[in-house]
């Protein structure tokens, strides 16, 4: 097997790849204070200090998340230009100075534009960065090194939350924002910059750490030649599509969490409680299914995610207990581990890494944007009708179609590929 080090003449005892791994996982890690579950600690608090509404405060999110659907794409594009460690490294630059904008952000106007910004470099332009990066050093153990590198989502979910709540306790909500701009800073610039590097040929290297090119890859999109297709690609929206399900109906079912529970005579603790199974057993089929995606191939594991989530659907209805529960969360969370692997390495399975941001970050932005209109038909319904039982019904029907949908795609792709 071969090996490599930063620089010309330097061997390691084990491929660079995961060297670059271990930074993707630093910057999935930093991508926090951009995301909802960090947010979420602050929100009182921001209230409270600014007298702004919490309708107001909804209203930003909203907006912010149109803006990172938006923003990812067009990171996704320049890191096909330019390399995504420069992106990762520049996008953690302005991730960290919107962090700096929120502590000192006193006016509505002001506000927006830095809950914009940290929404669109956290949620998305971090995050992409870290796949793409990634996907440039692996092909057959593609799977298993987004799962290490998706370790540090995990790891962001289970500590910065916490360490936002003491840093709040201690020394203020805008202190605290201050503190994490600088942890960004201090975890991603350093490390994108001396170890990170674009892809193995920089380095005489090949992916996987073999001594020769990889002997299957897809070196364009299915049926596609030159500049590849995206939004007027048909084989593009068959595998687009069915990816947005576990986004849409997992972000309607945690937004609306203590209101299903609610209606099954839950408290809103045991509601909040469940989020350490969900967290827990999400991590854990994400690792296993990074090992298992690398031999079957992203399909069989979409379709297991699908029949996961159809349960997880059914089981939200028959919760009369807290293990009831954690059951429901324990099957959600174990979905949504798989389906994250999934669409980390679908893309480049099917497209290849050269070009990958293009594609990867379009299919990216409809999934931001379906994962932001999801609570809002199950609301709808469940203010029509008076239950969520109506809406979870109707949502039960997206797996079942997303799944008919992937077998679609894998069809047509064979067939041009064939052709």
């Amino acid at each position: 097997m071969a090996t490599g080090g930063a620089g010309a003449g330097i061997r390691l005892p084990f491929f660079y790849g995961w060297v670059v791994v271990a930074v993707g996982f630093l910057i999935a890690f930093s991508s926090g204070p951009g995301q909802s579950y960090v947010f979420s600690v602050f929100l009182d608090s921001i209230i409270e200090d600014t007298g702004l509404s919490r309708t107001t405060i909804s209203l930003l999110y909203a907006v912010g998340t149109g803006v990172s659907a938006v923003m990812v794409a067009l990171v996704s594009r320049l890191a096909d230009r330019v390399g995504p460690r420069l992106v990762a490294t520049l996008v953690a630059a302005a991730l960290g100075a919107a962090c700096f904008g929120m502590a000192f952000a006193t006016g509505l106007v002001a506000f927006f534009l830095a809950f914009a910004a940290l929404r669109a470099l956290g949620q998305g332009s971090t995050p992409i960065n870290a796949t793409l990066l990634t996907a440039q050093w692996f092909v057959l153990r593609r799977g298993r090194a987004m799962a290490m590198m998706g370790l540090g989502l995990a790891a962001s979910l289970a500590l910065l939350p916490p360490l936002s709540r003491l840093l709040i306790d201690a020394v203020g909500w805008r202190e605290a924002y201050i503190a994490l701009g600088v942890m960004v800073w201090a975890l991603v610039i350093p490390a994108t910059l001396l170890l990170a590097r674009d892809t193995p040929d920089e380095m005489g290297l090949h992916p996987d750490g073999l001594d020769h090119p990889p002997l299957r890859e897809a070196a364009t999109g299915p049926g596609d030649s030159g500049e590849r297709r995206v939004f007027s690609s048909l084989t593009f929206w068959l595998l687009a599509l069915p990816l947005t399900t576990s986004p849409f109906v997992v972000t309607a079912l945690v937004f609306h969490q203590a209101g299903i529970f609610a209606e099954r005579g839950l408290s809103a603790g045991v509601a909040a409680a469940v989020f350490v199974p969900f967290a827990l057993t999400t991590a854990l089929s994400s690792t296993l299914a990074g090992f298992a995606v690398d031999r079957l191939g992203p399909v069989p594991l979409f379709l297991l995610s699908m029949l996961l989530l159809l349960l997880a659907l059914g089981a939200s209805r028959l919760i009369e207990s807290a293990a009831d529960a954690v059951l429901y969360a324990s099957l959600l969370g174990t979905s949504s581990g798989a389906q994250r692997i999934v669409q980390s390495v679908l893309w480049a399975h099917y497209y290849g890494r050269h070009g990958l941001g293009r594609v990867q970050g379009s299919a990216t932005s409809i999934m931001i944007l379906m994962s932001a209109l999801g609570p809002l038909p199950l609301a709808v319904l469940e203010g029509a009708s008076g239950t969520y039982a109506t809406g979870i019904a109707a949502m039960a029907a997206l797996p079942v179609l997303a799944g008919a949908g992937i077998l679609v795609a894998r069809l047509r792709a064979a067939s041009l590929e064939a052709g």
